[in-house]
């Protein structure tokens, strides 16, 4: 497998040895998760597939030892997203994957509300800075007031790779809330399906005929009114944790939109503070950390 430590305006591409004789090209590459439709793409909007140096078809039979070359084609950003010079600060990057800081207050991806200023338009400018042709593959999408770390993928491959350590649970988040009142329990979870609140298209909430859905938490420390609590979901439901804490009677400080107060914070108290996976091409482990923002910390000194 090729480093990815260069960020560089180069094509996306990988390298393979084959390691037995027989094998059609064209499985080799579905054993790497390369899609029929991939292929199609490869194929007819500037990609290459090469063994040992020959451009190739996906009907070429290999052999023990050979070096399979695959250039993914570059990519046109989604409709209607345009770059934008946003600050962003780059925790992780390399050919695959890039991880920012997002601070609350920012959208992830652009609303009809707030079509300008999101993260994924800064990641369109930070890629047309470095000469890279791609769209922004938001990997896990934060919602607009909460602070934390995204991570994006730099390609659809590797996009389609993240979704799937996803769907298997090798994608592991933990939050940092001040959830209010008294935990009664250091530690718990919170199982309760979620779904769209039938008048709203907005806010959700715990309902028999909605998705499962499970949040784990641990009080950190407990203060006369709130508590600073560690949350790992289990599931990825919309408003997930911001829904199971005020379901059992501890709404996010700052979430009025699901019961908690703004006295003391103007959004809800909620951050992503660490991320870790196993790199999905080179197999590396990756940890990554963001200390809560200030508003929060203002709460907790």
């Amino acid at each position: 497998m090729i480093p990815l430590s260069a960020v560089n305006g180069k094509p996306f591409e990988l390298c393979w040895t084959a390691d037995e004789d027989g094998l059609l090209l064209r499985t080799f590459l579905a054993q790497k998760a390369i899609s029929k439709r991939a292929l199609t793409d490869i194929k007819f909007t500037g990609g290459l597939i090469e063994v040992n140096g020959r451009e190739v078809n996906v009907r070429h039979v290999l052999s023990a030892g050979d070096a399979v070359r695959v250039v993914f084609p570059p990519e046109v950003p989604s409709g209607g997203l345009e770059a934008e010079p946003v600050d962003l600060p780059v925790l992780f990057e390399d050919k695959a994957l890039i991880a920012v800081a997002k601070p609350a207050g920012m959208n992830t991806i652009p609303s009809r509300e707030h079509p300008s200023g999101s993260l994924a338009s800064g990641l369109l400018w930070l890629y047309r800075e470095q000469g890279l042709q791609a769209t922004a593959h938001i990997v896990t999408r934060l919602d607009r007031d909460t602070s934390g770390i995204v991570l994006a993928a730099k390609n659809r491959y590797v996009h389609h790779l993240m979704s799937e350590m996803q769907k298997q649970k090798k994608v592991f988040r933990q939050y940092e809330a001040l959830a209010e009142g008294i935990f009664e329990q250091a530690s718990g979870f919170v199982e309760a399906p979620i779904g769209r609140r039938d008048d709203s298209i907005i806010e959700r909430m715990v309902r028999e005929d909605g998705q499962y859905a499970r949040t784990v938490y641990k009080v950190i420390r407990q203060y006369d009114d709130f508590a600073h609590v560690a949350v790992k979901p289990e599931t990825g439901r919309t408003h997930q944790i911001r829904v199971h804490l005020a379901h059992v009677g501890h709404p996010l400080a700052g979430d009025d939109l699901y019961g908690g107060s703004r006295s003391r914070i103007n959004r809800q108290a909620l951050h992503c503070g660490s991320l870790s996976f196993h790199h999905p091409v080179t197999g590396a482990p990756i940890d990554l950390t963001m200390p809560m923002p200030m508003d929060m910390k203002n709460m907790v000194i």
